[in-house]
């Protein structure tokens, strides 16, 4: 089945440091970290649209928010967990289906750039049920 995949793209700045890590990374350093979300929907609403624009822009400015120009690793739960571009990829994933998943749209994926060179997706291991 077809589908529709929507993306935006924003940014934010926090530092971390990634305990137990063997190297240069383990000193507390801060990134301008780049985030692309991705929904992803079969059918379309009476605008035509998938989502719209702002609506995606505005939650994930409200998920953003408890992390953006703060240290990580004093922000729950990166108190307990290392604040790896791996974990902040799965938390903002979860954190976005909550806020936008529904019967017709369903992040689809989130990735997460600590540098231009260097970035990380996590998704949803099966889009199947999208519009099953």
């Amino acid at each position: 089945m077809p589908y529709y995949e929507l993306s935006i793209e924003t940014h934010f700045s926090a530092a971390h440091q990634l305990r137990g890590y063997p190297g240069d990374c383990a000193r507390l350093h801060g990134h301008n970290w780049h985030v692309k979300l991705f929904i992803c929907c079969t059918t379309l609403d009476d605008l035509g649209l998938g989502i719209d624009y702002k609506i995606m822009k505005s939650e994930l400015k409200q998920a953003l928010e408890k992390w953006d120009h703060y240290n990580l690793n004093d922000v729950k739960p990166f108190d307990t967990i290392n604040p790896s571009s791996e974990n902040v990829a799965r938390l903002l994933f979860e954190e976005m289906k909550k806020r936008l998943n529904n019967d017709r749209l369903h992040v689809s994926r989130v990735e997460i750039a600590e540098t231009c060179t260097a970035k990380v997706s996590y998704w949803a291991k099966d889009l199947a049920y999208i519009g099953d």
